[in-house]
């Protein structure tokens, strides 16, 4: 029992680690993870030093798959770019047993020393993330000492010693391997509990390999369960990843396991851990090498398993729960999908503004339409912030969320202006409103000013420009006085009787409606402004 919780307590420290060192790793890389997979293109070499770099960084492969099938799931990823970036993240995965084979338990508390002293007497947030990348370091290899100290009486278990010598059967090693990394869930930590146990003499790289083989296919468990409820598109991501592992491991069982294992006791033929390591590595850079040529047939395959149409994706186009397991790269694809929102609240407002000049039934109609799926877009949206907000986010990502929550509001609330522009076009047309010509000339003249404040709010949002910003409050301070002074001369033309009540309500309803389009179009800007000032740019 003892060497059990023994066992237990050293796992979970080396997860924790491995998790909190993930973390910092991921908010030290901030934008550049985020540029990694905006620079995914079809070259599926580009695809496998995507998915070894990012993995190489979130210290996760299931991780990095989860978020591929996410990614494929929002339609952002065709199945030709997932393969290799399914395939780099199994070599990315590989670092974390290397790191291991170094043995630097003996330096580890003096890491997290120092992570937590530069934790505690720096007030840098930069610094912060580092001294968390440190601290998971250091837990990783406490946690890594506790496992080999637990499994150290085991030397001397016969009982032990003889379940171990009957996994020299490959096809029961696989098995294990597979069962291990099921049961907690990483790849990583079922090889830190295999380099433990070499650690103390429990194993040899005959027995090691088929273990090994076994964790890469149970890796792929994570991917498969995250795309049940999926699109077709994401279950077939999931099944490559599958199809690449098994194959791989039929491949090296068959024909690579001697040649490896000969290769990697004879570059290291006193040092287990640093064999298994090795062999890790060499099994899944092979794999790469071997079936990236094939990756076509892999996607054929996939295709072939999940049969059928790919359904139209409907909702939302870039955020997918999935994609949440990496902070970074969802605070950016939330940002995407507040600007796609922004984008059909500017079509819709353009269409409202045409259906009142042209007096168009039919675009009224539509303008309604569209006002109920921005409205659940706004919902969706807002669920998906409120999820990714308890994600651990750095200090900016936070500001960025709170300040996409803002914007979302606001285009909420300029998406219900377009609404009631096309009310009172209905109302126009049922009525048969008439206007001056002076009037018509006002409102053409503050629909085009107001249409083009939305448009360059949008722009500044999407860019981050500091003018563009400035620009728009300015046009928003024009558009008030426009606000004014056409009030002011349609009142004198209602005095006048120029034009008839029901008119001249329309006229003050619409030019009022349009203000409050340039306020929210202000309020964007404002947000945009306040963000760029935390930042220290302006």
């Amino acid at each position: 029992m003892e060497i059990a919780f023994g066992v237990l307590g050293g796992l979970g420290l080396f997860l924790y680690g491995m998790n909190v060192m993930g973390t910092g790793l991921q908010k030290v890389a901030g934008e550049k993870l985020k540029k990694l997979i905006e620079i995914l293109t079809n070259n599926r070499f580009m695809g496998v030093l995507v998915g070894a770099g990012v993995t190489a960084i979130i210290q996760s492969s299931s991780a990095t798959t989860v978020m591929v099938v996410g990614f494929v799931n929002a339609g952002l990823m065709k199945l030709t770019q997932a393969i290799g970036v399914i395939m780099g993240a199994n070599i990315g995965t590989t670092i974390t047993a290397q790191l291991i084979a170094f043995k630097l338990s003996d330096i580890a508390p003096i890491v997290i020393a120092i992570g937590v002293g530069i934790w505690l007497f720096s007030s840098k947030k930069k610094h912060k993330e580092i001294a968390e990348v440190l601290i998971g370091f250091g837990i990783l290899f406490i946690g890594m000492d506790f496992m080999k100290h637990a499994l150290k009486p085991l030397r001397t278990y016969q009982g032990f010693i003889d379940i171990l010598t009957s996994l020299k059967n490959p096809i029961l090693g696989i098995l294990v391997g597979f069962g291990l990394t099921v049961i907690v869930q990483s790849s990583s930590a079922s090889i830190g509990l295999l380099l433990a146990l070499a650690s103390q003499g429990l194993i040899t790289i005959d027995i090691a390999l088929p273990i090994l083989f076994g964790d890469n296919i149970g890796t792929c468990t994570t991917a498969l369960l995250s795309s049940i409820g999926a699109s077709k598109t994401a279950k077939r991501a999931a099944i490559m990843h599958l199809l690449f592992n098994v194959i791989g491991t039929i491949l090296f069982m068959v024909v690579l396991r001697y040649p490896i294992e000969k290769l990697v006791v004879y570059l290291s033929p006193n040092d287990i851990q640093r064999q298994i390591a090795n062999a890790h590595t060499f099994f899944n850079i092979t794999n790469v090498i071997v079936q990236l040529p094939f990756a076509g047939l892999i996607v054929a395959a996939a295709k072939k398993i999940i049969p059928g149409e790919v359904e139209e994706a409907v909702g939302l186009k870039y955020l997918d729960s999935r994609i949440i397991e990496t902070p970074s790269i969802a605070v950016g694809q939330a940002s995407k999908e507040v600007l796609r929102m922004g984008k059909m609240v500017q079509n819709n407002l353009r269409m409202s503004i045409e259906s009142f000049i042209n007096k168009d039934e039919k675009l009224t109609a539509k303008v309604f339409e569209e006002e109920k799926k921005i409205n659940e877009m706004e919902k969706e949206i807002t669920e998906y912030l409120i999820k990714l907000s308890n994600a651990p986010l750095t200090d900016e990502q936070h500001a960025k969320i709170t300040t996409l929550f803002n914007t979302i509001n606001d285009l909420e609330r300029v998406g219900d202006h377009a609404d009631n522009l096309a009310e009172l076009a209905q109302y126009s047309i049922d009525n048969r409103c008439s206007f001056t010509d002076q009037a018509i000339e006002e409102l053409k003249t503050m629909f085009d000013k107001t249409e083009k404040t939305f448009k360059e709010a949008l722009w500044a949002f999407k860019t981050a420009d500091i003018q563009t910003a400035k620009r728009v409050l300015e046009f928003e301070r024009d558009i008030d006085m426009l606000e004014k002074q056409y009030r002011a001369s349609h009142i004198k033309r209602l005095n006048e009787q120029m034009c008839s009540p029901s008119s001249g309500i329309v006229f003050l309803d619409v030019i009022s409606n349009l203000e409050r389009v340039a306020d929210h179009s202000s309020n964007i800007s404002l947000s945009v402004l306040d963000a760029l000032k935390d930042k220290k740019i302006i």
